[in-house]
């Protein structure tokens, strides 16, 4: 059974997401998009967590009427001092069962509230939350989130630590895998060999059920039976951890360094000819992920360690359809083409790595069926993201690019297309 998983997504209860956030909706776009495993997201906040209980659990797998499989997964803050700096760190939760659910929220409750955001914030460090679970059970799964980005993550520029053992010591033990985050991918966490005893996973950190956002990057597991037990043991182990699937770490909204506020964006070196200072206003530029990679390797570019899983870079769908066409990923006309591929071949992964050129042809037109299978050959170039903003695929014409980008906010507010990590 080959199981296309996303482990790390939100819903209607956490900050800056879509009212429309439901399980329906959840479901509906995930089995387009391809995925057949979701994360929760936010069983931490006791709404949601009312509506997750209405699902049939079995083995750790929560299941909707029509049977599709959701594990229990959270997302938290941490923001503490240590080593005398503060701290912004956050992590993933994977929970084995309801009950086991149950006790880590009833922890919490004791750190703070629960029920003001989906991803809720406490003042507590990593070590006392690896303790603290740990102790509740061993098959709960701690994940370091968006590993690199600057500013909630364990390997941030601006509160983040050099290694998980210097955030983590004694209690490193406990960690077996870290999520890239969009703004890297595998060959860039692979020239630090420090994480190489660490699992690389990736997913979406999804504010959204557009297909766009949700599955943007996921896992690929190969198993005889899904449970909960089989996809931590998957990940321990990297048995039966086929790839993951992965954004152009360009696409990610702090791949460079740069200034948001100024439109300065900055390759490292460039960023560290200026001393890392924007040239209009002479204020300190958001150091991005690539340059924080760079400060921490000790491998060259392109250097892949004995077992590691492989990864495939895609960017999504509607965005190739949106460049294309010259519009925006949730324009009418976008839509239009999207839908067609979906109805001829069934899911957005299936257009993505398996429909052949005949078929796409005989679908889509000539320009954006060798746009999908230049994106399935990771020959789609991006802008790279900054501070913030995300970075743009580049198909065709720039100016005419530039010009399509111009997205109302109201336009985005309505669909609930709201940015996240």
């Amino acid at each position: 059974m080959r199981i296309y998983a996303d482990l790390h997504m939100h819903s209607k209860y956490s900050r800056a997401t879509s009212p429309n956030l439901d399980i329906k909706n959840i479901e509906k776009y995930a089995r387009i998009k391809g995925l057949n495993l979701l994360g929760t997201g936010d069983f931490t906040h006791p709404k949601w967590l009312a509506e997750l209980q209405q699902l049939k659990e079995e083995n750790g797998i929560l299941k909707t009427q029509s049977g599709f499989p959701f594990m229990w997964q959270a997302e938290i803050s941490l923001i503490y001092t240590q080593g005398g700096k503060g701290r912004k760190i956050h992590y993933i939760i994977l929970a084995p069962s309801g009950e086991i659910v149950s006790q880590i929220n009833e922890f919490l409750l004791k750190k703070g509230r629960l029920d003001y955001d989906g991803r809720p914030i406490f003042g507590f460090s990593s070590i006392e939350l690896v303790e603290a679970l740990m102790g509740i059970s061993a098959d709960i799964e701690i994940i370091p989130a968006h590993a690199w980005t600057p500013w909630f993550s364990i390997f941030g520029s601006n509160s983040g630590f050099d290694s998980v053992e210097e955030c983590l010591q004694e209690k490193t033990k406990y960690i077996h895998a870290i999520e890239t985050g969009m703004s890297s991918d595998p060959l860039m966490n692979w020239r630090i060999s420090k994480l190489d005893k660490f699992t690389l996973v990736s997913n979406s950190d999804s504010h959204s059920f557009w297909p766009w956002r949700m599955g943007r990057e996921a896992n690929v597991f190969e198993m005889e039976e899904l449970n909960y037990r089989n996809v931590v043991e998957a990940i321990r182990t990297r048995k039966g951890f086929l790839e993951t699937i992965e954004v152009d770490p360009n696409y990610g909204k702090y791949h460079f360094d740069g200034h948001r506020d100024c439109g300065v964006s900055m390759s490292p070196e460039e960023a560290l000819k200026n001393k890392n200072i924007c040239p209009n206003c002479r204020k300190m530029l958001t150091i991005g992920v690539l340059h924080r990679v760079e400060q921490l390797a000790d491998r060259p570019a392109g250097f892949v360690p004995k077992g590691a899983v492989p990864f495939k870079r895609l960017i999504p769908l509607s965005e190739i359809i949106a460049g294309v066409v010259k519009s925006s990923a949730f324009s009418q006309k976008t839509w239009a083409k999207y839908n067609a591929l979906i109805e001829r071949f069934g899911t957005e992964f299936n257009v993505l790595l398996e429909a052949e050129e005949k078929e796409l042809k005989s679908v889509a037109d000539e320009k954006l069926a060798e746009a999908i299978l230049e994106n399935r050959e990771g020959k789609i170039k991006v802008r790279p993201g900054y501070d913030g903003e995300y970075g743009k695929p580049v198909i065709g014409n720039e100016d005419a690019m530039e010009k399509n980008e111009q997205k109302p906010e109201r336009r985005q507010k309505q669909l609930g297309d709201f940015f996240n990590e």
